[in-house]
């Protein structure tokens, strides 16, 4: 499957979708444009898959890639994940986001989209 570069290096990129994928996790939506809320929805399914799954070497899997932030007091992104977003679809067999389209940005004019949890 081709994808977007974004402009970026893979490193960049790679740290860009770390970054927004722990944001999604933490705030359960997010704004951004539409190129990265459409590149980021396979990677946020693919961890959120791998919270259902649950046992020790999906948690290990899932905090390799998602960065060490606390959600709130008590819990960091990956707990947050396993403990409350993955449950909340267990019985739902992919389709975890949805990407709502919110206009241009003032600055740039860039598509911004809006994406979230179902």
């Amino acid at each position: 499957m081709a994808y977007s570069k974004l402009g970026r290096t893979s490193s960049q990129r790679k740290a860009l979708f770390r970054d927004l994928v722990t944001d999604l996790i933490i705030n359960e939506r997010i704004e951004t444009t539409e190129a990265k809320a459409k590149e980021l929805r396979p990677i946020v399914e693919k961890m959120v898959t791998l919270g259902k799954r649950g046992d020790l070497h999906a948690r290990r899997q899932a905090a390799a890639f998602v960065r060490k932030e606390m959600a709130n007091e008590e819990q960091d992104a990956i707990q947050k994940l396993f403990a409350d977003i993955a449950p909340r679809f267990s019985e739902r067999q992919g389709g975890y986001t949805r990407i709502l389209k919110v206009g241009p940005r003032r600055g740039d004019g860039a598509p911004m989209a809006i994406i979230e949890f179902v």
